[in-house]
């Protein structure tokens, strides 16, 4: 059976992590990403843990031609499309940029799977799609409430046109993962998550400002209606998430003509506040944060029932929000170290 695979932002921070799992399940990962928001370290610490050159292409996916001459070369059997922007703050500044690059990347590669007769799909989708949800924990058959950022919505259309093309095209399938909040790295330190700039997610803005990158961490808000006012999210170990993409493929092949929705998350919340107290604890780190206005397009409060993914995957989490600390601190560590 042909197991190549073609990984759309496979050098990102999930992508990367799941490039790994493939590997150990047998498959033949094929990165194409054009390093907007990553760079060259990630297939190096790749290549050091795994003991493999992943196949690589510095391509936009967006970009039909290009993604032609990978479709040819490498006549993969799935694709598992990672590549999108994915900061809600940005998306809610820059609403277009969002909507070109996210949906044009879906249907290129959407158009490309027919003509290359290509079945499954795996979509890199968002807990986003929810909106603020009226009933937690959110479930699959949780009505889609109107996003909250032009980021969120961009997934639920997203969803929409992979639906829509399956129901007419019957050989095609596919798993719509939608995540809550990853966080985390590679147990060994060498690969994580590697933002450029000015990080959008909450724990590499924590982990860079423990190490002094940044003066100060922001709390966006601390008067929502939570045990300690500040938002609630689920976070899961991107070790965990990347597991659950091979568990989809392999739901896939046993389930033809199929599209499915499945929750990736921890099944539990944490306070922005309990997530920076923990860090402090189990890092001995002292942060400096402070309390900042609300942000535009973040939900109140939201966490996952994993238990479709449970049983349908058969994937459940093993790591802790403590282990994904420790581990987002020593991938922070690490990159600060001098290049030999």
């Amino acid at each position: 059976m042909n197991k190549k695979v073609i990984v759309t932002g496979g050098a990102g921070f999930i992508g990367s992590h799941t490039v790994l799992e493939l590997l150990k399940g047998g498959y033949v990962p094929v990165i194409v990403d054009n390093f907007s928001n990553t760079d060259e370290r990630v297939i190096v610490g790749l290549e050091n843990i795994s003991g493999t050159r992943p196949i690589l292409y510095k391509y936009d996916c967006a970009d039909a031609k290009l993604m032609t001459e990978v479709f040819e070369k490498e006549q993969p059997s799935a694709v598992i499309h990672f590549a999108a922007y994915k900061a809600v703050g940005e998306s809610v500044e820059q609403p277009l940029k969002y909507y070109q690059n996210n949906l044009d990347s879906l249907i290129t590669m959407l158009l490309l799977m027919d003509t290359f007769k290509v079945q499954h799909l795996v979509f890199s989708s968002s807990c986003t799609v929810y909106g603020q949800p009226k009933q937690l924990p959110v479930d699959e058959e949780c009505p889609m409430l109107v996003a909250a950022s032009p980021y969120g919505y961009t997934k639920q259309i997203a969803e929409r046109i992979i639906r829509d093309v399956l129901y007419a095209n019957k050989n095609m399938s596919s798993a719509l993962l939608r995540y809550f909040n990853p966080i985390g790295a590679h147990e060994s330190g060498l690969i994580g998550e590697l933002p450029y700039g000015i990080p959008n997610n909450l724990v590499p803005f924590i982990t860079q400002t423990a190490i002094g990158l940044r003066p100060q961490l922001t709390i966006f808000g601390n008067d929502y209606n939570t045990p300690d006012g500040t938002c609630v999210r689920d976070f899961i170990h991107v070790t965990d998430l990347a597991k659950a993409h091979v568990k989809a493929l392999q739901w896939l092949e046993k389930n033809p003509a199929s599209c499915e929705a499945f929750n990736l998350g921890q099944g539990i919340g944490n306070t922005v506040l309990e997530v920076v107290k923990a860090f402090e604890k189990v890092t001995g780190a002292k942060l400096n944060y402070s309390i900042g206005p609300r942000r535009d397009g973040d939900v109140e409060q939201v966490w996952a029932d994993v238990t479709k993914a449970n049983k349908e995957l058969n994937w459940k989490t093993e790591k802790s929000l403590e282990t994904a600390l420790e581990d987002a601190w020593r991938w922070e560590q690490n990159l600060r170290l001098p290049t030999p």
